[in-house]
């Protein structure tokens, strides 16, 4: 007897069956071949059917409970869905299963291919997910491209890694290894080279000391070291670090730029507090022991003092506090006679071209009584900052001025506020606005 081939089957007849008496699978098969033969003529005949492929193996499964047996049946068909059709009915004819009464019933006739064009449909939306999973955009592919560019820039130096500029530009930026030279050149920066190790190259050595030089350096013990190897045998101009426990391989574009722009001259490195580290506003203490607390505040490598002679921003500034004779508080404090002072004309450019620079940043740079620049913080800081100088003069903020704002510069001494707006005054302080300037 023939047997279909699965991958020619179009429907799938599906069927129950009743039984008053037991019977088992061969006494199904046998009502379904012996009562249907002849009812549809030859071609329909399921012997025939079945001999032809046409009819695939008919499946029965049969359950026996207490004397009375009922089953499923289901058969594969090649056929048009009509003649398919028919035969399902055909079926439904049968009375008797081998000596038992018997109803047959057909539930439904499936269309196999239905079901695999839903297999499909189904299959082929997951394909194309995964596949589009994998499509960068754009951006991606820019961003990569420019990326293996750069990459492909790292040269050498006399034997070290180095960026392209290293040798015609007019600075560099020394590095501990040839991955921080590679993040560098990622993100544009293309004139950093690489020591290569704890020990310093004699021709970095001999590099630092005719172009401006920054050290770049992990935020490790290992930074400090070489940092402290660099200014033995080289001329270190600025230093920057990374984070506390970070190395400048691990760090983004945002965190190279921000670590490099709060770079500090060489000479301030050395007293420089540890890193991760912020001074802590003094705020009293309850021993009868009188103590000096050192703090410092480290100004911007990029801002200049008023005088005109000066090249570089002032060095740090150590001011010692005597915690026996704390700064008075704005209300006991006298005031002065009169806190209004004249401004030059060199301060005003300076404090004019301060002002911009600090627009957006939500910061406040500081010049003390001898017109040097202190340093800039958020403000936030700015109390703590403020008792930090020795002799403040003028305080630039990027922020609207209110009473709080004139009782903290008025209680450091200050005689001049530099701001865009005005909310509200108080006290004796100068305030002077962009306009007057």
């Amino acid at each position: 007897m023939g047997k279909l081939a699965q991958t020619s089957v179009k429907y799938l007849i599906t069927a129950e069956f009743d039984a008053d008496g037991t019977v088992e699978k061969p006494d199904v098969i046998g009502a379904l071949f012996g009562q249907s033969e002849g009812l549809l003529g030859n071609e329909l005949d399921l012997r025939e059917l079945q001999r032809t492929g046409r009819i695939g193996r008919i499946d029965v499964d049969v359950t026996t409970v207490k004397g009375k047996s009922k089953g499923k049946i289901t058969i594969p068909s090649s056929l048009d869905s009509t003649e398919t059709a028919l035969i399902a009915a055909t079926i439904e004819t049968i009375e008797r299963v081998g000596p038992c009464d018997a109803k047959l019933r057909c539930n439904s006739i499936e269309d196999i291919r239905a079901v695999k064009r839903k297999q499909i449909i189904d299959r082929s939306k997951i394909l194309l997910r995964e596949l589009m999973k994998d499509v960068p955009e754009i951006s991606t592919l820019t961003e990569e491209l420019k990326e293996s560019v750069r990459s492909a820039d790292i040269t050498s130096y006399k034997g070290n890694p180095a960026g392209p500029d290293v040798e015609g530009g007019e600075s560099i930026i020394v590095c501990e290894g040839r991955a921080d030279v590679l993040v560098l050149l990622k993100h544009g920066i293309k004139n950093a080279i690489a020591i290569g190790g704890t020990s310093v190259p004699p021709a970095i050595a001999q590099l630092t000391k005719s172009k401006e030089t920054t050290a770049f350096l992990d935020g490790d013990r290992g930074g400090d070291l070489i940092l402290k190897e660099l200014k033995q045998v080289g001329e270190i101009d600025f230093v920057a670090r990374a984070p506390k426990g970070m190395e400048v391989e691990e760090l983004t574009k945002k965190e190279i730029f921000k670590c490099l722009r709060e770079k500090v001259p060489s000479e301030q490195a050395v007293d420089l507090s540890p890193i991760g580290k912020s001074v802590k506003p003094y705020k009293g203490t309850k021993s009868s022991t009188p103590s000096v607390t050192t703090v410092r505040i480290i100004s911007s490598p990029q801002k200049k003092s008023i005088s005109s002679d000066s090249r570089r921003p002032s060095r740090e500034r150590t001011t010692k506090i005597d915690t026996r004779a704390p700064r008075k508080s704005f209300e006991d404090r006298p005031a002065p006679a009169s806190r209004k002072s004249e401004l030059t004309a060199a301060q005003k450019k300076v404090y004019k071209e301060q002002l911009n620079e600090l627009i957006g940043t939500h910061a406040v740079s500081i010049y003390d009584k001898n017109n040097n620049f202190a340093g800039r913080v958020p403000v936030k800081n700015i109390e703590a900052a403020l008792k930090q100088v020795a002799e403040p003069l003028t305080v630039i903020i990027d922020a609207e001025v209110d009473r709080d704002l004139c009782r903290i510069v008025e209680s450091s001494g200050a005689d001049n506020i530099v701001a865009m707006k005005v909310k509200d005054k108080a006290g004796k302080v100068n305030i002077i606005t962009q306009e007057d300037l």
